[in-house]
C-alpha cells in the first residue's frame, strides 16, 4: 500500500469517526431536548384537549393553565350581568355565558358580623375555580358557542326575582341562539334555550350543562364520616363519590332518564338538573392538568334535528346554594326532582337521623332556639326509652344492694373463680338480678348518639345557631378554655409560642366538657362497682379519658350528652333513693348533717352477736356511725 493510500485512509477513518462524533453530539444536545420539549408540548395538548373532550356525556370543561390571579381580578376581566336575589349576590359572565361569581347571602363565612357572605361560584382564572356551564354539543358544526363566546345583553340589566335576563348569540351561518335565565327566591336556576336555524340546512345538535372544580381546596374532603364530592341521582339510585376517590376512579358513567348530579360540599351544592322527562348520558370526571385536579360534573341530552327555517327550545335548572332540608324537599316535590333531600348526607342511619332532625327542626319552631331545641329532643328520647331505662336502673340498684354479699363471696371463693362465677350466678338468679340489663340502654343509644352528631353535623339549620351566653354556634366545639379561666383572662391559649396548637387543640377543654365530665363520673357512682381491680381502674379513669375526648365535638352534641347524663341520674338517683340504696348525692349531702336523731337517716337490720351468756341480741345498724348495740336493745332467751 502506497504511503499517500495509507494517508487517504486514515483521513476517511478520521472523516467517519468525526461525523459520528458530530451526530451523536448534535442528537444527544440538540435534537433529544428538543424531541422532549415537542413531547412536553403534545402530553399538555393532550391533557387541555382530554380535560376539553366530552367523556360519555360530559361537557367541555375549558382549563385555564395560566398562574392564577386573585378573585376580583378575574372577575373582572369579562362583562357582567349582575345578579341580585334575597339568597344570591353575584354576577353571569358574558363571555361563555357562564354562572362563576355567586355568594351566597344568607350565610357568613363565621360568626363575625362582619364575616363575608360564603362564596359558592368563582371565575376560572383564579385558584380553586369553580363554576357552571351549559350550551350545545355538535359534530362538524362551526360556531358553536363554546367558553370564550362572547353574548350579547338583549333584555334585562339584574338578574332577580320576577326580573329575567336574555343572551343572544349569532354564530354568522345560520344559527341563532337565544338564552333565557329566571332566578327563584332561593337557590334555582331555570335555563331555557333557544336555536333558530336560518342556515338552509338541517343540523343536529345535542344539549350539556356541567359544573366544573378546578382544584379542590385543602379544608375539603377531609373529614371521614362527610360526603364531600360528586353526588347525583339516576334512574332513582343515589351516586357518590367522595373527592380522593373521584380523583382516583377518573370516570363514572350512567344514562338516566330525568335525575340530577353535581359537585357537593357540607353544606353547599351546585347541580345540574335536565328535563325530568329526557333521556340523557352523565358522566363524573377527573384529570390533572399542570398539577390542578379539574373535576366535572355533567350531562348530555340525545341529539335534535333542527330543520332549516325552524327553531327547539331546551329548558334545564341549576341548582347553586345551600342545602337546606326544607328547600330542597320542596323541590322534590315541585319539580319531580328523585331523592333531591339526599344532597344532605344524612348517613347509614338515615332512618333515625331524619326523624331526629324533623323532631327537632318542630322543636325548635316552637322554641326558638335550637339550643332548647336539643334539650327537648333528650327528653323526648328519655321517654322513649324510659320503661327498658327502669327496669335496667332497678336491676342495676339490686346489683348495688347485692355487693356486700358479692365481697363476701369473693372471701369465701378466693382462688378459684369457677365455683365463685356459679355461685354469684345462682345468687343473681335467686334474687332475680340481670347482670346484662344495664349495658342494654347504653348500647341503644349508641346509634341515637351517632344519629343525633350527624344531625348536628351535616344540616345547615346547625350551623352558626346559637344557644345562650357564651355558646354562639352549636355545631362548633366549646369556645371556652381552662387555660384562660373560660375567658376571664383576655388571651387566646392557642397564640402560646411553640404549644399553642397543644393548648388550642386536644387540650382546650371548655365548661361543658367538663361537665360532661363530671356528669358522666356521677353516672358512674350510680352504677356498681366491675367486680374486677383493674376494670374498677380502667372505670375510674373513663370519665377524665372521655372528657377529652368529646372536647371537640360539637358543643350542641356535649350538651345534648351532658342534659341526658344529668336525666339518667334524677332517674337512678330516684330508684335508689327509694329503695334506700347507697348513692353518692345521699353520701355528698350527709356529710353537711348533724348526727342527730332528727337527721340521720336509720335502717332496721338484724344483727346477730353473742354476748357472754350466748344470748342472741337484736340491735340497730345507725348509717355511718358503724354496727352498735342499740341501748335499747332486748335480750331474747
Amino acid at each position: 500500500m502506497t504511503p499517500n493510500k495509507t494517508a487517504d485512509n486514515r483521513n476517511m477513518f478520521l472523516f467517519i469517526a468525526l461525523s459520528m462524533v458530530i451526530l451523536f453530539g448534535y442528537q444527544f444536545f440538540v435534537l433529544n431536548p428538543q424531541m422532549e420539549k415537542e413531547q412536553a408540548a403534545r402530553e399538555k395538548a393532550a391533557a387541555v384537549a382530554k380535560a376539553n373532550t366530552p367523556v360519555a356525556g360530559a361537557a367541555p370543561a375549558p382549563v385555564t393553565l395560566a398562574a392564577p390571579v386573585a378573585r376580583e381580578k378575574a372577575v373582572g376581566l369579562t362583562q357582567r350581568v349582575q345578579i341580585n336575589t334575597p339568597s344570591l349576590k353575584g354576577s353571569l359572565s358574558l363571555t361563555g355565558a357562564r354562572f362563576d361569581d355567586l355568594f351566597l347571602t344568607k350565610y357568613k363565612e363565621t360568626i363575625d358580623k362582619n364575616s363575608p357572605a360564603v362564596e359558592l361560584f368563582r371565575p376560572e382564572g383564579a385558584k380553586h375555580a369553580f363554576f357552571a356551564d351549559s350550551g350545545w354539543l355538535g359534530q362538524n358544526i362551526n360556531g358553536l358557542p363554546n367558553a370564550s363566546t362572547q353574548w350579547t345583553l338583549q333584555s334585562g340589566t339584574v338578574l332577580s326575582v320576577g326580573k329575567n335576563v336574555v343572551l343572544g348569540y349569532d354564530n354568522g351561518a345560520g344559527l341563532r341562539f337565544e338564552r333565557t335565565y329566571a332566578v327563584d327566591e332561593n337557590y334555582m336556576i331555570t335555563i331555557t334555550e333557544k336555536v333558530i336555524n336560518t342556515s338552509g340546512v338541517a343540523v343536529t345538535v345535542a344539549p350539556y350543562a356541567s359544573v366544573t372544580r378546578q382544584g379542590v381546596p385543602d379544608q375539603l374532603g377531609t373529614n371521614m364520616i362527610l360526603h364531600e364530592g360528586g353526588v347525583g341521582v339516576f334512574d332513582n339510585k343515589l351516586k357518590e363519590f367522595k373527592y380522593k376517590d373521584w380523583q382516583k376512579k377518573k370516570t363514572f358513567e350512567a344514562e338516566s332518564t330525568g335525575g340530577w348530579l353535581g359537585i357537593t360540599d357540607k353544606y353547599w351544592m351546585a347541580s345540574v338538573i335536565p328535563a325530568q322527562n329526557e333521556k340523557v348520558k352523565a358522566a363524573f370526571r377527573a384529570s390533572e392538568v399542570e398539577g390542578v385536579q379539574v373535576l366535572q360534573a355533567g350531562y348530555v341530552a340525545n341529539a335534535i334535528t333542527i330543520a332549516s327555517g325552524t327553531q327547539i327550545t331546551e329548558v334545564h335548572h341549576l341548582f347553586a346554594g345551600a342545602k337546606v332540608a326544607t328547600i330542597l324537599t320542596a323541590y322534590q316535590e315541585n319539580m319531580g326532582l328523585p331523592s333531591f333531600d339526599k344532597a344532605i348526607d344524612w348517613g347509614n342511619f338515615w332512618f333515625l337521623t331524619r326523624p331526629m332532625f324533623w323532631t327537632l327542626d318542630k322543636l325548635f319552631q316552637f322554641m326558638g332556639n335550637f339550643g332548647l331545641a336539643i334539650l327537648g329532643l333528650t327528653v323526648v328520647v328519655k321517654l322513649i326509652f324510659y320503661p327498658l331505662a327502669h327496669k335496667s336502673y332497678e336491676s342495676m340498684t339490686k346489683m348495688k344492694m347485692l355487693q356486700p354479699k358479692v365481697e363476701e363471696l369473693k372471701k369465701k371463693y378466693e382462688g378459684d373463680a369457677q365455683k365463685m362465677q356459679i355461685e354469684m350466678m345462682n345468687m343473681y338468679q335467686k334474687e332475680k338480678v340481670n347482670p346484662m340489663t344495664g349495658c342494654l340502654p347504653m348500647l341503644l343509644q349508641i346509634p341515637v348518639f351517632y344519629a343525633l352528631y350527624k344531625v348536628l353535623f351535616v344540616t345547615i339549620e346547625m350551623r352558626h345557631a346559637p344557644f345562650f351566653g357564651y355558646i354562639n354556634d352549636l355545631s362548633a366545639r366549646d369556645p371556652s378554655t381552662i387555660f384562660n379561666l373560660f375567658g376571664l383572662i383576655p388571651y387566646d391559649p392557642a397564640t402560646v409560642p411553640l404549644i399553642g396548637s397543644i393548648l388550642g387543640g386536644p387540650l382546650h377543654i371548655g365548661i361543658v366538657a367538663i361537665l360532661y365530665g363530671f356528669t358522666m363520673w356521677l353516672t358512674q357512682g350510680m352504677n356498681p362497682p366491675a367486680p374486677d381491680p383493674i376494670q374498677r381502674k380502667i372505670f375510674a379513669f373513663m370519665p377524665l379519658m372521655f372528657t377529652f375526648i368529646m372536647a371537640p365535638f360539637a358543643v350542641g352534641l356535649l350538651i345534648y350528652w351532658t342534659w341526658s347524663n344529668v336525666l339518667t341520674i334524677a332517674q337512678q338517683y330516684s330508684i335508689m333513693h327509694r329503695l334506700k340504696v347507697e348513692n353518692p348525692i345521699d353520701t355528698f349531702i350527709g356529710k353537711f348533717r348533724k348526727p342527730t336523731a332528727e337527721t340521720t337517716q336509720t335502717a332496721t337490720v338484724t344483727a346477730t352477736a353473742g354476748d357472754d351468756d350466748g344470748k342472741v341480741i337484736k340491735g340497730e345498724v345507725i348509717s355511718g356511725g358503724g354496727t352498735k348495740r342499740s341501748r335499747k336493745a332486748k335480750k331474747d332467751t
